[in-house]
């Protein structure tokens, strides 16, 4: 049996980032380093590298989300980056969208145990959620799949002119170019690569930003969503 990696101690800068929900921070990372192991949330070579590379690199996406607005983290896993998003931007409302059943029970002792009365953990796939989630302003993603089929489960989850920010890595600029006819295709208007992160981790996070128009998802998804909107002022009627 592997011994379990040790936790290093809190970066200072995690104090500045984190500010008042630093102590917060520190048992999600304390809790990610042994329950999440323990259940195979991430692997065990990954607790060495906790701050840096997973906890300080998704709080640092809040630098490019919009004061406010709603949030659906697509295939949230153990909550990188919905979990750090929601410590350090209570003014938004997020949805962890993830379909296995251990990580939402994972998911919600985290939202339970942290008091994180603006963050709902819904089970599901994002390709099933088009009339059963309220379609939102951001969705974020981060090691979940390739760009163009990521795009095809997040944009058809945004509201008309939304955005998708996805953290990726070395690799964007060269996602984004073999992605660019499919996110025409669901209704991408402006598609960019963005670093954040400066003066908190090295190398800076990199994030494709994927902003929509008026049809999300494009014409296809359009048609879903007149149907899903139809049905919905139909029950509400009964």
């Amino acid at each position: 049996m592997t011994e379990a990696a040790e936790l290093p101690p809190a970066p200072e800068v995690a104090r500045a980032v984190f500010g008042e929900r630093f102590p917060d921070v520190v048992r999600y990372a304390e809790l990610l380093a042994d329950a999440g192991v323990r259940r195979g949330l991430i692997g065990p070579r990954e607790v060495p590298r906790l701050w840096e590379r997973h906890l300080l690199n998704c709080a640092v996406l809040s630098e490019v989300v919009p004061e406010g607005v709603t949030v659906c983290d697509v295939g949230s896993g153990a909550g990188l980056p919905g979990i750090p998003l929601a410590l350090v931007r209570p003014d938004l409302k997020i949805t962890l969208l993830e379909p296995l059943l251990r990580r939402t029970n994972f998911l919600n002792e985290v939202v339970e145990l942290l008091g994180l009365e603006h963050v709902t953990v819904v089970r599901g796939r994002a390709e099933e959620m088009l009339d059963k989630l309220p379609p939102v302003h951001v969705v974020t993603a981060r090691a979940v799949a390739p760009l163009d089929r990521l795009a095809t489960w997040g944009v058809p989850l945004l509201r008309p002119y939304g955005e998708m920010l996805a953290l990726k890595g070395d690799t964007a600029a060269e996602e984004v170019k073999s992605a660019r006819a499919a996110l025409n295709k669901l209704g991408a208007v402006d598609v960019s690569v963005v670093q954040v992160g400066e003066g908190v981790v090295d190398p800076r996070s990199t994030v494709v930003r994927v902003e929509v128009g008026e049809s999300p998802g494009g014409v296809r998804f359009a048609a879903k969503r007149a149907k899903a909107a139809r049905t919905g002022r139909a029950r509400r009627r009964r």
